[in-house]
């Protein structure tokens, strides 16, 4: 498990009571793909990829495959209600051992530098984090991505500064899979670090916008944000109880710093 530090810089009403609590100080634990980069170019472009090698290697057999690309929107659409890429690549016309030729494909390119390039910031993300940094609360992204490429991101949009540390894995393809319990593994792994380093988890929050996400910060009674505007819809991520839905990481901010003014005036 990959630890970067950039340089310089119960029931459903009882963990909402705690997401007010967000004192100076405190330890919002993030998610990468999803929260912070808009990874759906990335993704559509790799689907792509391993469609046109799949049909290319068939026809070097001459073998003509009846290969139907779904649209981006209809890919990300399906991404968002967790159909499987064996689904996927049924509706695009394989069938059999062509599946099994696509599914091969992907996870290889998914999170290759030559592709890397294609994901963006999301909107609203610098002034999530300065409002957060303003309010000193600590961002520590936990991710199943690799720290370096994180950090690498996080450099070109001169954003590295706002993070307090980043936890990520060792293995390029860990991010695409999505395991729960690789993620369960990481954000255990921050909070112990984080409490050795002398900092505050005790009014911590989870942020992300995948069901792994959902589960490992209820696996450590966390409040739980999640996030529609990456890889899950809406209806997908409310099967998972989070405390809170919200469209986007600024609107998760808008949400926490109006609940915790809230929660200040009535202990006033």
């Amino acid at each position: 498990m990959q630890h970067v530090a950039p340089r310089s810089a119960s029931s459903r009403s009882s963990m909402a009571d705690t997401a007010l609590r967000l004192p100076a100080g405190s330890t919002l634990f993030c998610d990468f793909d999803g929260p912070i980069a808009d990874v759906s170019d990335r993704y559509y472009h790799t689907y792509c990829l391993a469609l046109k090698a799949t049909q290319a290697a068939y026809a070097r057999r001459h073998i003509a495959l009846p290969v139907r690309r779904l649209t981006k929107d209809q890919f990300w659409f399906m991404k968002q209600n967790r159909v499987p890429d064996t689904t996927i690549a049924d509706w695009s016309g394989l069938s059999g051992q062509q599946i099994d030729n696509f599914l091969g494909r992907i996870a290889p390119l998914v999170n290759q530098p030559a592709l890397l390039y294609q994901d963006q910031l999301q909107p609203g993300v610098r002034a999530a984090l300065a409002g957060l940094r303003d309010r000193n609360i600590r961002i520590v992204i936990v991710t199943l991505r690799q720290a370096s490429q994180v950090l690498d991101f996080l450099h070109q949009y001169d954003l590295a500064t706002m993070v307090s540390q980043i936890y990520g894995s060792d293995d390029a393809e860990t991010a695409y899979a999505n395991r729960t319990e690789h993620k369960i593994a990481h954000l255990r792994a921050a909070i112990a670090e984080q409490n050795r380093l002398g900092f505050d988890t005790r009014h911590s929050l989870m942020v992300g916008d995948t069901e792994a996400d959902i589960n490992a910060g209820q696996a450590f009674d966390l409040p739980t944000l999640a996030l529609t505007c990456g890889i899950r819809s809406e209806s997908y991520l409310q099967e998972f109880s989070p405390t809170e839905v919200c469209c986007d990481l600024i609107s998760a901010v808008t949400y926490l710093t109006q609940t915790s003014q809230r929660y200040q005036t009535a202990t006033h």
